[in-house]
This record gives C-alpha cells, structure tokens and sequence, in this order.
C-alpha cells in the first residue's frame, strides 16, 4: 500500500499553508512524520505542482516522482483526477500495480499515525471499497436553514426533523479530511469516494481540524502546544 500526500501551491484561504512554520515545523511535515511513523506504507508521495513544496516534504522523506501538471492542480480541479494521474503514472513505474492507496492531506496535522494504522486495519478487515475518516457533526445537519433570495430565512432540507430535539435525530458524521483509504479499480471505475462497502473511521474533535484558513491554523497550533 502506498500513501498520496496531495499539496498543490494555489492556496488562497492561507497562501502557503502547506510549508506555514505550524509550531515550528512545516504544517505538511506533521502528515509526512504521521505516515512514516505508521509504517504501513511501501512509499509516501507527494503530489504536487511546487518545486517549493516539493523540496520541503522531500527533507522530510517524501517522495516526488514527478510533479502535477498544472490543470491538475486549479481551484476545480478534481482530486479524483489528481489521484488517477498519479496512479496511473506511478504503476508504469513500480514492479506491481497499486490496487489500494491512502490519502493523507497535509491540512490535518492533528492526525496521528495510530490514526492511520487503525484506519488501514479496518479497511483491511472489512475488505473495504473505501474507508472515510470522519467526525461527529456539531449539529444535526436538518437544523440547516438558507436565505431565500428575498430575504427570508428557510429550512435548508426538506425534512420533518426541524423541530426535534437532538437526542431524537440520528447522529450525524461529517468527513474530516484527515484519512481516505480506497480500492483503486472503484474509485476509477465509480469516480467516487462512497460505495456499498464505505466504512468510517470515527475521529475525535481534537484531531480534527481542517487547516483551511488563518483560523483553522491558530486552533491547530493551539492544540499542538497544548499537547506538547
């Protein structure tokens, strides 16, 4: 099993984000140190279209093989496509075809490589199409509501769960973004993440933040000095 570190250098929520100094260390080093530490992997590479970000996860181990095209690597651009290139490029490469590959984003520097041997081990264990790391949502998501184009406040679904306390509703998952875990043939053949046989790997709060903005970044140094 291989792991792909996707980091491309458009950013715009955070310009640079991915080699931003988080406690001292570049925030994309965290997910290089994590899978590393797992273990469960013949090779980490990384997937990107920065020579800038290449070199940095380079010192950390990683391993760059080529770089992502550029229309690859746009604010539309499908990770899906992003993960076929890659495979596809990588398997003319290796000895043996990649079948199953995990993705580790370099936005989830709170995700622990105990995190990830769990998540390969279930994905393993359930013969898995695809394992998605996820977190309780904050609220139940039928409690959403929209602005109309004229003004007025609205329920976002159409549901008769508005007016339920949240004990009555289901608890409801969000994907974190910190772990993906798929059988290479279904994502390319569904060009999807979900299929008959997607479990998740629940996450706790803590380590579950998503570096999208200045925001997200300050919770997660928080947390990082907080454990140190």
């Amino acid at each position: 099993m291989i792991a792909i570190i996707p980091a491309r250098g458009g950013s715009k929520g955070l310009p640079g984000k991915n080699i931003k100094p988080l406690s001292g260390k570049p925030m994309i080093g965290y997910t290089i140190e994590a899978a590393t530490e797992s273990n469960q992997f013949s090779d980490i590479i990384l997937s990107t279209d920065d020579s800038k970000i290449a070199d940095v996860a380079e010192s950390f181990g990683a391993k760059i093989p080529f770089l992502r095209p550029k229309e690859l690597a746009g604010d539309t651009s499908s990770a899906i496509d992003t993960y076929i290139y890659t495979i596809e490029n990588l398997n003319k490469e290796l000895n043996h075809p990649v079948t199953e590959f995990v993705v580790l984003q370099p936005t989830s520097p709170l995700r622990t490589s105990r995190d990830i041997v769990k998540a390969v081990k279930l994905f393993k264990e359930k013969e898995a199409d695809s394992v998605i790391s996820v977190s309780e949502a904050a609220h139940p998501p039928v409690w959403a509501k929209k602005i109309r184009d004229d003004g007025v406040l609205v329920n976002y679904f159409e549901s008769n769960l508005h007016n339920k306390n949240r004990q009555e509703i289901h608890t409801a998952y969000m994907p974190n973004g910190a772990i993906f875990i798929f059988n290479y043939d279904k994502l390319k053949s569904g060009y999807g993440y979900y299929f008959n046989k997607t479990y998740p790997y629940i996450m706790p709060k803590e380590r579950s933040v998503d570096v999208d903005d200045q925001l997200d970044f300050d919770v997660a140094e928080f947390l990082i000095n907080r454990a140190q």
